[in-house]
């Protein structure tokens, strides 16, 4: 027989140059058992039926003049033609019979792939798969279009769902999507993909993708595990776990998990009736108190998977001569405590997204209500009328730029979805249907409320937005707001290199395709106060924080944790390297905490720890805490954080610096306070940059050069202090500028002492993007770099430039 005519091959037999035989899913399978396994990357084995067979099938039974009358014009917007043609067309396929040839085929292969076990005889347990012969391309998915049957056991309930997948070609949504797509009905063959079952009902399962799936960054894997088998996490029925790890280090042998999420994981799918062979026999339970609050993997298996999407990733992009970011499924055996990939495919949105416009919302300033809040799914803000809808029949309900508000969402809801400006859901993370076809479409989604179909009315009119960070909030009434747009194409190169301020790692990947030179100024303070929310003492030294919600509070964020103290590590590492890995390899320089006693009072416990301040502005902040006896021990935690960014992760490129250092002596006892943490200056790298934002630390500045590896003027404190007044006070504001002479004296002679000591020294502010004149000072005096904030990164660098051009071109070198 020829490769053409076969009806059933071995999975181990194709490749992705098979997917005109046996669709994408299983040519994709098949090219991961051959080209992966030897990598490490497990697959279950198996069998496919090709499209040979369902051609077979078809003009068996005379299926394709039947169809085609059945589709032949049909208007896929007219739901009662649809749903009328795609319930003809499994009806007719249901009454059809399996061709003996391929019947005996189908039944040899499963009889050797039940021999293939170690307890040769009984029969192997299965998935049977649907995979389009046009399926996985990166121009079109047709993921979860089709059928899947879980748990097959025996020949007859195999043969049953062998028909069942082929009349799942003709569900509602894979008609609409064929429609949609341009596929010709007729000509997109099916083939089955059998496999081994995984027995991720008895453990866990989830999906993964190669690439940031809410902002496109591609050095990253977002990882989500939830227990049971994998079909909850997919249609958003639970709030899986999710990791985030970065891919250049992870290759490199360290374990950087920049982020670490615990989900509920309320329900668990498991099978109703195992051996019953239906292929549908499932249900949902309840998951423990005890494990939803642990992690469905542990860290060591979500580094081996994000290891295998690496080596996916990096096989697909080989193949198709283009970066190939990918999207994944996998599964855990509960039985041998395996690992194993499902399925893999080409991501079908960022990855084809352009990078030429920075597009950004912004809210306007605003009273409204927070109704509810959830997993923010893109960046962007929608308003409109509410649409309450428990099942997609209501489409006529629905009109278009209505905003979804539903439990969650699976294929069955499209056509609503096309017509929706944005989608709410109670249920999902961010690899759940809702979310993967929001970004699709290009709708504002939050996903994982929890409680949006209980707290939002139909007919309301409320604001989705997704532009504050990883949690997207529903606001009561028509928010206002506004879309920036920035050209980010060819820039001219400077000199003075561009920095930026960041303070939210949640924005990181985001702002890290804005071109700049790395991070000037990553603040420690936005991590502290809106992730950690604890004085670090107070984890410290519990049985001083007498508040009882206090101590309740903080007993409920530090829960799972072995030490309260871990928490406050953990969240503080995961922030650090955020930042660090969305601009690696260019350096970070994030600045230890400069709280002041007053700001890190209104932490949780933290008024047992502090003490009551005249003007905090000029007192215990700074490097003065990181050595006192009262809060070294809290300095440390930021080191262990530090140090575990560095060591652990690989992200060499942060650069710590000490605030507020008044005095050389003082940068000697908080040197010899680091490097009792382990962080020597000098070793391994390691350099230490200090902010020179006091008359002292200009003054002083040869000195402070014999200690530190770099400086950064702190424009706004260095004004504060050379003309005395204090920044907080309203009645002296007027008199604050620092384009004063005196500072701009003190500035000079910092550069220019800096320079001289062959040390680096930058400026962090926005004064050099609000005043051209005082960016023309700068240049002129040398300085090393500007960082600024995200929004003037652009247009002063394009400033900058012209200004460069201007000095060169008037020196005597330039006029030469």
């Amino acid at each position: 027989m020829r490769d053409s005519d076969r009806l059933v091959v071995p999975l181990a037999e194709v490749g992705l140059d098979a997917i005109a035989e046996v669709g994408g899913k299983n040519a994709s399978l098949g090219e991961m058992i051959q080209r992966l396994e030897p990598a490490g990357v497990r697959v279950p084995g198996g069998f496919a039926t090709t499209a040979a067979a369902y051609r077979l099938f078809i003009a068996a039974n005379g299926l394709r003049p039947v169809l085609a009358e059945l589709l032949d014009g049909l208007d896929a917007d007219d739901l009662a033609a649809l749903q009328a043609a795609g319930q003809g067309a499994r009806e007719r396929i249901g009454q059809a019979e399996l061709p003996p040839p391929l019947a005996q085929a189908i039944v040899a292969a499963y009889r050797e792939l039940s021999n293939e076990r170690a307890s040769a005889g009984s029969p192997a347990v299965v998935a049977v798969r649907s995979s389009a012969t046009a399926e996985d391309l990166p121009e079109a998915s047709f993921a979860g279009q089709q059928e899947t049957f879980l748990h097959v056991e025996g020949e007859a309930a195999l043969l049953e769902a062998c028909r069942r997948c082929y009349g799942s070609l003709f569900t509602d949504r894979a008609i609409v999507y064929r429609q949609q797509h341009g596929f010709d009905h007729l000509e997109v063959a099916l083939s089955i993909g059998v496999q081994r079952m995984v027995r991720s009902d008895r453990a866990s399962s989830g999906v993964m993708f190669s690439i940031d799936t809410e902002t496109g960054f591609r050095d990253a894997v977002l990882l989500t595990a939830a227990y049971g088998l994998g079909e909850n996490v997919v249609q958003g029925a639970v709030n899986p776990d999710e990791w985030l790890i970065f891919k250049p280090t992870l290759e490199k042998g360290f374990a950087p998990i920049l982020s670490r999420r615990l989900g509920s994981k309320a329900l668990r799918m498991v099978y109703a009736d195992p051996g019953g062979g239906d292929g549908r026999a499932v249900r949902n339970e309840a998951v423990s108190p005890q494990d939803r609050r642990r992690f469905a993997l542990s860290d060591a298996e979500a580094l081996t998977l994000a290891r295998w999407a690496c080596v996916i990733e990096r096989h697909y992009g080989e193949r198709r001569g283009v970066p190939t970011p990918m999207d994944i499924e996998w599964a855990k055996d509960g039985l041998s405590g395996e690992l194993f990939i499902l399925q893999a495919r080409p991501e079908t949105v960022e990855s084809r997204r352009g990078g030429a416009v920075l597009r950004s919302w912004h809210l306007e300033s605003h009273p409204a209500e927070e109704i509810t809040s959830g997993r923010a799914i893109g960046a962007s803000v929608s308003s409109g009328p509410a649409r309450v809808i428990s099942d997609p029949g209501e489409i006529a309900r629905f009109m278009d730029g209505d905003l979804l508000v539903t439990r969650r969402t699976d294929p069955d809801w499209e056509p609503i979805l096309r017509k929706a400006s944005g989608v709410v859901t109670d249920q999902g993370g961010r690899t759940c249907h809702a979310a993967i076809i929001a970004r699709e479409m290009g709708l504002t989604a939050i996903v994982g409320t929890g409680d949006g179909t209980g707290r939002i009315a139909d007919g309301d009119t409320i604001t989705l937005s997704c532009c504050e960070g990883d949690v997207g909030h529903v606001y009561r009434g028509a928010v206002p707001f506004r879309v920036e747009e920035q050209a980010i194409g060819d820039l001219p190169a400077t000199r003075t290199r561009i920095l930026m301020n960041v303070g939210n790692p949640e924005e990181a990947f985001h702002l890290a395709s804005i071109p700049c030179d790395g991070v000037g100024l990553a603040r420690l303070e936005f991590i502290i106060a809106n992730h950690i929310r604890v004085h670090p003492m107070a984890l410290l030294e519990p049985e001083r924080v007498t508040d009882a919600a206090e101590r309740g509070a903080i007993a409920e964020l530090v829960a799972g944790y072995d030490a309260p103290a871990d928490y406050y590590v953990d969240l503080l590492s995961q922030g650090m390297a955020r930042i660090a890995a969305a601009f690696h390899p260019r350096p970070v320089i994030l600045r230890f905490s400069d709280f002041k006693s007053n700001e890190y009072a209104r932490l949780l416990g933290g008024a047992a720890f502090e003490p009551a301040e005249e003007n905090p502005m000029i007192g215990w902040r700074g490097a003065s805490r990181y050595y006192a006896p009262a809060f070294r021990a809290a300095f440390a935690l930021e080191c262990r954080a530090l140090r575990r960014v560095r060591e652990s992760m690989g992200l060499a490129n942060v650069i710590p610096m000490v605030p507020f250092c008044r005095t050389p002596e003082e940068g000697d006892r908080v040197l010899a306070v680091m490097a009792g943490e382990g962080l020597e200056r000098g070793k391994d790298g390691l350099e230490v940059y200090v902010m020179c934002e006091l008359p002292s630390n200009v003054i002083g500045a040869e000195a402070f050069a014999e200690r530190f590896d770099g400086f950064s003027i702190g424009s706004n404190d260095l004004t504060q202090l050379t003309l005395g007044l204090d920044r907080d006070s309203a009645l002296v504001a007027d008199l604050f500028d620092e384009r004063h002479p005196a500072v701009k004296d003190m500035i000079r002679l910092a550069i220019h002492t800096a320079r001289r000591c062959g040390r680096k020294i930058g400026i962090c502010g926005q004064a050099p993007s609000d005043y051209p004149d005082f960016a023309r000072f700068l240049v002129e005096e040398g300085i090393d770099s500007i960082s600024l904030n995200p929004d003037a990164v652009v247009p002063t660098r394009i400033a900058i430039a012209a200004l460069e051009a201007e000095l060169n071109a008037a020196s005597p070198a330039g006029r030469a």
